[in-house]
């Protein structure tokens, strides 16, 4: 399949073909409140760069169509499945109740490093809004909590870089 830099992208989108022979990983992106368009549009670009099966958009946030989303998502917006949904608990719910395994990427007591991550699939990879970060109530159902070390003076990491770290994590998993 041709892969196409983020020029190519804003100018001529992938084929209805191309897009078919995409083969679908077992992972979710779970959007909790998510605040900045630019993580936004990065975190459909992450859903793209790892073949996630759908991102579930949740909660107040602005989602596509929206200029400032399609600047940084360079068009994935369009072809990444992905769905609008008003409470992030009841996709939660609805994806563990399937056997996804949930897995939030938080600071939190109960987090973990994301160095010890061992997931099993399917799995939903849950980020929250920049400042709150996800909703008590889906860490509580959460299987795993992760986070990653921070060695700096800074205490936290970007959204959808974090969200990008536990991703690449997760794929060394899969078969």
């Amino acid at each position: 399949m041709i892969k196409l830099g983020s020029k190519e992208l804003r100018k001529t989108p992938p084929s209805p073909e191309e897009l078919s022979q995409i083969k679908r990983n077992p992972i979710y992106l779970v959007c909790d409140r998510v605040l900045d368009t630019y993580n936004i549009g990065s975190l459909f670009r992450l859903a793209d760069a790892i073949a996630a099966e759908k991102i579930y958009l949740c909660g107040e946030m602005e989602y596509p169509p929206s200029s400032r989303i399609h600047k940084s998502a360079v068009g994935t917006e369009v072809w990444v499945p992905w769905e609008k949904k008003e409470k992030v608990i009841e996709i939660v719910k609805e994806l563990k109740a399937k056997g996804v395994q949930i897995i939030s990427v938080e600071q939190d007591p109960r987090s973990t490093s994301v160095y010890n991550l061992r997931p099993t699939f399917p799995i939903a990879i849950v980020c929250g809004h920049e400042t709150n970060g996800v909703s008590k109530e889906v860490l509580d159902i959460s299987d795993i909590i992760v986070e990653l070390p921070q060695y700096g003076i800074n205490k936290s990491f970007n959204v959808w870089g974090s969200t990008a770290v536990v991703a690449y994590k997760v794929l060394e998993f899969l078969n």
